[in-house]
C-alpha cells in the first residue's frame, strides 16, 4: 500500500534508513531465535505458571453448620472437617422453619451473607439415621449457586480410626483429583466446588504456610472417595541408606503417605444451577433413597413368615404322597 505522508514531513528519507537497518537485525534475530525457544522451553518447564507475590488476595469464606438432630458420629465429622478447614466460619445448629419463603435453602444464604462467606458446607441428618453434604456457592458473578446435594456413606472419624498419620492444624492440603474428573462434565462441576470448599487460600490468617497433607478424591462405583494423607519424607540415618535410597529412588530422602482420617464416601445425588435448589443440572439415576432400601429389607423380613408356612405345606404334601411297599413278611 502508497504511504501517506503529510505535507510539512520530512522524515520520509529517515524511516527508509530505519527500516533498512531493522530488517538486517531483524533477520540477526531470527538466527537466534530457534536457541532461545529451546532454552525457554526448558525454563518452562520448571518455572510455575504463574508467579505469586504472597499476598491474600483469594479471601474465600466457607460457612459450616449442621441441621438439627445430628448424631454423634456425623458431628464429630464435621468438627474433623473443620479442623481441615481453616478458611471455615462456624455456625451453631440450624432450626429452619421449611414453611417460610425459599425454606432452609433461603436461611443459608442470609447467614452466609452476614458472615460474608463464598461458600457453604451444609450437613444436614434425617431421622437420625442418614446424613446429606450440600455443597454450594453463594456469591458469585452470575448470582447464588451452583450447589450439589449428597448423600454420606461410610463414615470413620478420626478418634475412630486412630491412624499413624498427623499433620500440623491450619496447612494448606495438595488437592488431587483422578481422571474422571477431566473427562466428566458434572465432575468437572463438583471439581471446582471442592476445590473452593476444602482449598485452603493462601495467606489465610488461621492458615500456616506449610503443605503437609495431600487430600484425595476419587470417583469409583458413582460415588466419590475422600481420604486425607500426610506427607512423610523419611531421611536416611546414614551415608549408606541415603546412597541405596538414591540408586533406588533418586533422591536422597524417600517420600510416603500415611492416612491421617476421617475417611467417607460420598453418593451424589443431584447438581442444582442455584443455592440449595433451582434448576436441576445433573441428577443421579442410580441413586436409590435410604427409605426405599429400609423399606425393601422391611418387607423382606415380613415374607420370613409366609416363606416357612409355605415350606411346612409342601412338606405335608411330600409325606403324603409317599407310599411304602407292604413287607410281604
Amino acid at each position: 500500500e502508497p504511504k501517506v505522508l503529510l505535507a510539512d514531513d520530512d522524515s520520509s528519507s529517515e524511516e527508509e534508513e530505519i527500516v533498512d537497518e531493522s530488517n538486517v537485525a531483524s533477520e540477526e534475530e531470527d538466527e537466534a531465535l530457534p536457541e532461545e525457544e529451546e532454552e525457554k522451553q526448558e525454563t518452562d518447564a520448571v518455572e510455575l505458571a504463574f508467579k505469586s507475590d504472597g499476598r491474600y488476595h483469594n479471601k474465600q469464606r466457607c460457612l459450616t453448620l449442621s441441621s438439627r438432630n445430628v448424631t454423634s458420629r456425623y458431628r464429630h465429622l464435621l468438627e474433623d472437617l473443620r479442623t481441615l478447614i481453616p478458611h471455615n466460619k462456624r455456625e451453631s445448629k440450624l432450626d429452619a422453619d421449611k414453611t417460610l419463603k425459599g425454606g432452609i435453602g433461603a436461611a443459608i444464604t442470609d447467614i452466609a451473607e452476614m458472615r460474608g462467606c463464598n461458600s457453604v458446607l451444609f450437613l444436614e441428618c434425617r431421622k437420625r439415621k442418614d446424613a446429606y453434604m450440600w455443597l454450594g456457592h453463594t456469591k458469585g458473578s452470575n448470582g447464588n449457586g451452583p450447589s450439589a446435594k449428597f448423600l454420606v456413606e461410610n463414615v470413620h472419624t478420626m478418634d475412630e480410626l486412630r491412624l499413624t498419620g498427623n499433620c500440623m492444624k491450619g496447612s494448606r492440603p495438595i488437592l488431587t483429583f483422578d481422571s474422571n474428573f477431566d473427562e466428566r462434565e458434572e465432575l468437572k462441576l463438583l471439581k471446582c466446588l471442592f476445590t473452593d470448599v476444602f482449598g485452603t487460600p493462601r495467606g489465610h490468617p488461621k492458615s500456616k504456610p506449610f503443605v503437609d497433607r495431600v487430600m484425595g478424591f476419587y470417583y469409583a462405583d458413582k460415588k466419590i472417595w475422600i481420604r486425607n494423607y500426610q506427607i512423610m519424607e523419611d531421611h536416611a540415618a546414614n551415608a549408606k541408606e541415603a546412597h541405596e535410597q538414591k540408586k533406588a529412588h533418586g533422591k536422597a530422602m524417600a517420600t510416603s503417605l500415611a492416612e491421617i482420617g476421617p475417611r467417607f464416601v460420598l453418593n451424589p445425588i443431584r447438581i442444582f444451577r442455584g443455592a440449595f435448589g433451582g434448576q436441576t443440572l445433573y441428577k443421579n439415576d442410580q441413586y436409590i433413597s435410604p427409605n426405599v432400601i429400609r423399606s425393601m429389607e422391611n418387607q423382606n423380613h415380613g415374607n420370613t413368615y409366609t416363606i416357612r408356612k409355605d415350606a411346612q405345606k409342601k412338606r405335608k404334601t411330600h409325606v403324603k404322597n409317599i407310599v411304602v411297599p407292604e413287607d410281604p413278611l
